[in-house]
């Protein structure tokens, strides 16, 4: 590769994650992204069989990718988080801090059930809306959406789509993964829901002035099916099947009903299955794929540390964390996983501690954290006041999610 191809498939790596930061409509980040990709393998920065390979490698990850968001699609159609926030509201009384709590521990579950992307676009609008039913400020619940939007994915790998490109690598099946990091989970969302709550202390000191006393019929429906999804992700691994085959069991149960009687019609559910930004993850993984056949595995293999110790693990996140918030964490893990993949298990599970924590610090960490942005429109916080509360957060999560998963692998080996 040439020094040209070196910088083209630089320039392409910016321009698509620039398409996808500003999300215009007219110029999605997949027609950056696709082109790109095509013309790095025209000229040659990229061989035709490293591309076929890419594509056929990452396929089914993009394919769950689809169905996990077809299904919290037609869970929310079926009330599942409008439900969830009133039964929150309601279970809170008038204590703002009772309220934040639960904000924290719903943005968790949903986070590591149905995926980052359902807490950042589908939860946090409906959080918002009830704290200002309430009367009280909505800023530290906003917060507590986005930030356990990407923090609280550590769990499985179907919580982000960073886990799942890490996972296959990792050689440890689904319940050990999620094993492994059920402790760094657990600690992650506990230190950002104390930093959270002494940040935002004069927001939750406000009463709610009108409590929420009445919540809709619980969606026994949406609740079993996603329910059984999560226990079917753990037959699955046992049995030796793709995730995505309880998933996309979960979506025909959900979604067939909601297309005979007309609740839903084809063109929803395509547009909530997102494919462009399925396309986008494949253009863009050709476009790194260029870079780490120019040296940039090399580069990351000498600068990632060695061993399993703690302090091994702490240096690999920190350059995960720091390379998400430089490039995003979507290209940050396509170029990290085959570096990290020399250290075995230990050290991908820190790399995804580090892609999953360290963007809270940035708009630009996450794809996540934009979806975020975009849905809380105008109330969106400034990128100052964004990186402000991270800077409270990031380190104590990135340090003290390490450290539990260090814990982990002494009592469950990678």
């Amino acid at each position: 590769m040439t020094v040209v191809d070196v910088l083209l498939a630089a320039a392409l790596l910016a321009g698509a994650l620039a398409a996808a930061v500003v999300g215009s409509p007219r110029v999605p980040a997949a027609a950056v992204a696709v082109p790109g990709a095509v013309l790095l393998t025209v000229v040659g920065a990229v061989s035709w069989a490293a591309a076929r390979d890419t594509v056929t490698g990452l396929a089914p990850t993009v394919a769950f990718l689809v169905v996990l968001l077809l299904l919290a699609h037609l869970a929310d159609r079926e009330g599942l988080f409008d439900w969830a926030a009133a039964v929150t509201a309601r279970r809170s009384g008038r204590s703002p801090r009772r309220l934040f709590a639960r904000v924290v521990l719903v943005a968790a579950a949903v986070t590591a059930v149905l995926s980052l992307d359902a807490t950042a676009v589908l939860l946090t609008p409906v959080v918002v809306a009830t704290a200002a039913r309430m009367g009280v400020p909505g800023r530290p619940h906003a917060y507590a959406t986005g930030h356990l939007a990407n923090s609280a994915s550590l769990l499985m790998p179907v919580s982000n789509l960073t886990n799942l490109l890490a996972f296959a690598a990792t050689g440890v099946s689904f319940v050990h993964f999620t094993g492994l990091m059920a402790g760094p989970w657990l600690v992650v969302v506990a230190v950002e829901y104390l930093v959270l709550r002494a940040v935002f202390r004069r927001d939750l000191g406000v009463p709610v002035t009108a409590p929420v006393t009445d919540a809709p019929p619980a969606p026994v429906l949406a609740l079993s099916v996603v329910g059984l999804t999560v226990v079917g992700f753990a037959v699955a691994s046992a049995l030796g099947l793709a995730p995505v085959v309880p998933a996309a069991l979960a979506v025909l149960v959900l979604g067939v009903p909601r297309l005979v009687t007309g609740r839903s019609r084809p063109g929803e559910l395509l547009r909530a299955a997102d494919l462009p930004f399925g396309l986008f993850v494949l253009g863009l993984a050709i476009v790194v794929r260029a870079l780490q056949d120019a040296g940039l595995g090399d580069v990351l293999g000498a600068v990632l540390p060695d061993g399993q110790g703690l302090l091994a693990l702490l240096g690999v996140a920190a350059v995960a964390a720091v390379l998400a918030n430089l490039v995003n964490n979507l290209p940050a893990t396509l170029a990290l996983v085959p570096a990290a993949a020399a250290g075995g298990a230990p050290a991908l599970l820190a790399v995804l501690i580090g892609v999953n924590v360290g963007p809270n610090l940035t708009y630009v960490g996450s794809l996540a954290t934009l979806l975020w942005r975009k849905a809380l429109g105008l109330e969106a916080p400034g990128a100052v006041r964004f990186s402000a509360v991270g800077l409270a957060t990031v380190p104590l999560t990135l340090v003290a999610g390490t450290a539990a998963l260090w814990l982990a692998l002494q009592v469950l080996p990678g």
